[in-house]
C-alpha cells in the first residue's frame, strides 16, 4: 500500500512538471524563473522591468471581475465544496486508520474516487452549459438525479431540452434531470 501511495504521488508531481514544461516551452514569450518564488528581491526585480505607477493605475482601472457573476452560484458551489470536502476527510481518516478492514479501506477509496469523478464530471457539464450562451451554470448531482440552474433571464422548453440532452449524453447515470434557471442577479 505504501509503495503504490508513493508511486501515484510521484507520477502526479512528474505529469505536473511535465505540464508545466510544455506550458512554458509552447509559449516562450513568457520567461519562467523559478527562482524568483524563493527570493525577497521579486519587489526590486518588479520595479526594475519597467512597471511604472501611471502603467499600474491604468492597470488598475482596467481589472475586470473573474469570478462568477452570481454569488448565489458562488455560495452554493461553496457549499458543496465544503460538505464534500468533510466526507472526503473522513474517508481519508478511515483508510488511514487502523480499526477498518482492508474491504473497508477499499470501500471508503472508491468513494474518494467517486467523489473526484463526480466534481470533475460536473465542473465539465457547467463549462458545456456556459458554452451555450449562459452566462454561468450550477450542476450538483446525487446519484442518478442531475439538477442544474443556470443563470437566464428566461429559458424556453426548447433550452431546457438541450440542456436536458446536454446533460444525458455526457454524464451516462443521469436518468432524472432537472433544469431550472435564475435571473441574472448580481
Amino acid at each position: 500500500m505504501r509503495v503504490r501511495r508513493r508511486t501515484v504521488w510521484f507520477m502526479t508531481l512528474l505529469s505536473l512538471v511535465a505540464v508545466i514544461s510544455v506550458y512554458y516551452l509552447v509559449d516562450p514569450a513568457k520567461q519562467f524563473n523559478g527562482l524568483t518564488i524563493f527570493t525577497d528581491d521579486t519587489l526590486q526585480q518588479t520595479a526594475i522591468t519597467g512597471v511604472t505607477d501611471q502603467e499600474a493605475t491604468s492597470k488598475q482601472d482596467a481589472t475586470q471581475e473573474v469570478l462568477s457573476p452570481s454569488h448565489l452560484f458562488e455560495e452554493m458551489r461553496m457549499q458543496v465544496n465544503d460538505e464534500r470536502s468533510q466526507l472526503r476527510e473522513q474517508l481519508t481518516q478511515k483508510i488511514a486508520s487502523e480499526e477498518y478492514t482492508a474491504e473497508e479501506k477499499n470501500e471508503a477509496f472508491n468513494e474518494i474516487d467517486g467523489l473526484i469523478k463526480q466534481e470533475s464530471a460536473e465542473a465539465m457539464l457547467e463549462m458545456l452549459i456556459k458554452s451555450l450562451g449562459y452566462n454561468d451554470a450550477f450542476v450538483r448531482a446525487e446519484g442518478e438525479k442531475v439538477s442544474v440552474t443556470v443563470m437566464a433571464e428566461e429559458l424556453s422548453k426548447s433550452q431546457a431540452n438541450e440542456i436536458i440532452y446536454l446533460v444525458k449524453t455526457e454524464w451516462e447515470g443521469a436518468n432524472d434531470v432537472q433544469v431550472k434557471f435564475s435571473a441574472n442577479n448580481y
